[in-house]
């Protein structure tokens, strides 16, 4: 019986990246980058279903629901807080997995997933009690008014409790997709999201929760997920695995992973930032449906950002292990096609929004007079969408190859650098009304961070592949 059991074991570790043939450095890149990248995009996808169906279920409530997606939109600082700090431990062990997968140091390898597990696990505590205890006093920091605050605390009150699980699924997930099991890590989401979708008209309106009903949708979802993700990792099918030996922090292997991931919390961390500063600019000039059109605005960004990091997820594991292994022909080529993909998906998603703003902004609210405030906005915000695909593919590629340094720099210059003064200035800079002007400085920075980074992509990236040694991680 014992023998079955192993041979059963030998044939499912042979199905695993590792024992494949080496199918990141065999199989022809096209092919390679739609099996792994289309299930991650459709993750990122989805993984946006869990904000965006809350606000467009939220923003239908009767009689409230204007209100209700505005108090609600404050509270994606929060939330993106939470996702950062995920990303801060999972986007950067990952791709270090990934490499030490390359080089055939398994060992290595588990030693970073079970150090970013635990990690995981204490930022999830440290972030849960801050979210109940101050959560009134950040969101009024955020932009909120007396007339929103409140639906904004029912929301985080039951949000902040499942902040574990969020940490989990999302951080964890990153390690599934770095091993090559991109459909696992699709599944991973889509669980959630679907449970989502089901609860949220049972909580908001069969059960009359409103705003609190959305909520609690959210965070049984994401248990759902976290309970997928977390078996899966410690179960036989995958090649890491999480194992009980590895589950003490050391230093020298969760440092590195910070490190790493730093570029990627700066980004996601920053857009909290970015939010309040948004926010509280709007605030002032526009009023409530200055900030209510705001969240709209970030929504439809996510149809833009999310896809794209799911593209640059998918190449990673092509990149990085190629890259651990030397094979740094086959790195450039994955590069360029993923540069490619991009930017074909940044040009059809900005001309969808150039030409039907109105239909866009109607997903998220019925009110009229929203509706047609919004649809300007929209035009402006997103005014140079088209070049992100130069930002993300440059950007996630740093990070697939483990640059930090570079990573950094290139989240840093967009968001402080750039953007933040930019909301500030623009307003008693421009000749045009306030609240356009505050929604101008998104493109004019976006323009001027793409810039920054094609320049420096195009020496340090020449650079990693000359010098490799000096990049590679070391235990």
């Amino acid at each position: 019986m014992k023998q079955k059991e192993q041979e059963q074991t030998d044939m499912e570790l042979q199905k695993t990246p590792e024992n494949s043939k080496e199918f990141l450095r065999r199989e022809p890149l096209g092919k390679l980058l739609v099996k792994l990248a289309l299930p991650t995009v459709a993750a990122q996808l989805i993984n946006m279903l869990y904000n965006i169906v809350d606000r467009i279920y939220i923003g239908h409530i009767p009689d409230i629901g204007a209100s209700a997606l505005t108090g609600v939109g404050v509270c994606m600082p929060l939330i993106l807080i939470v996702s950062a700090f995920a990303a801060l431990v999972g986007y950067g062990g990952s791709p270090r997995a990934s490499i030490f997968m390359g080089r055939k140091d398994k060992d290595s390898a588990e030693k970073t997933l079970g150090n970013c597990f635990v990690l995981q696990i204490l930022l999830s505590v440290i972030l849960t009690a801050v979210l109940l205890i101050w959560n009134r006093d950040l969101l009024m920091a955020f932009g909120a008014s007396e007339k929103t605050i409140g639906y904004g605390v029912d929301y985080m009150n039951i949000y902040a409790v499942g902040t574990i699980f969020v940490e989990l699924t999302l951080g964890m997930n990153a390690f599934i997709t770095a091993q090559g099991f991109a459909k696992t890590g699709m599944l991973s989401v889509l669980i959630g999201a679907v449970s989502n979708i089901i609860l949220d008209p049972i909580f908001i309106f069969g059960l009359g929760m409103n705003v609190r009903g959305a909520a609690l949708a959210t965070i049984i979802s994401q248990a759902l997920s976290c309970l997928w993700v977390v078996s899966f990792l410690c179960g036989k099918r995958t090649f890491l695995r999480i194992r009980k030996k590895n589950l003490r922090l050391v230093p020298k292997v969760i440092g590195p992973c910070v490190a790493l991931g730093a570029a990627t919390f700066i980004m996601q961390a920053s857009e909290s930032v970015i939010s309040v500063c948004f926010n509280s600019s709007l605030q002032n000039y526009g009023g409530d449906i200055a900030v209510g059109a705001m969240t709209i605005l970030t929504s439809v960004m996510q149809f833009a950002m999310l896809p794209l990091q799911g593209l640059g997820q998918g190449a990673q594991p092509i990149i990085s292990y190629c890259y651990g292994a030397g094979d740094y022909g086959r790195v450039k080529g994955a590069f360029r096609l993923l540069l490619k993909v991009s930017m074909a998906y940044a040009g059809i998603l900005w001309a969808l929004v150039m030409l039907f703003p109105g239909v866009f902004a109607a997903m998220f609210t019925t009110s009229p007079e929203l509706i047609a405030y919004t649809g300007t906005a929209l035009r402006i915000y997103m005014g140079v969408m088209f070049l992100f695909g130069i930002q993300m593919a440059c950007q996630m590629t740093f990070n697939a190859l483990g640059r930090a340094v570079e990573s950094i720099a290139v989240a840093v210059v967009r968001k402080f650098v750039l953007l933040i003064p930019m909301i500030y200035l623009l307003p008693g800079i421009l000749p045009l009304e306030k609240t356009t002007s505050v929604y101008l400085a998104e493109p004019a920075a976006d323009t001027l961070a793409v810039t920054f980074t094609a320049i420096l992509f195009a020496f340090r990236f020449k650079k990693a592949l000359e010098k490799p040694s000096q990049s590679q991680p070391r235990q």
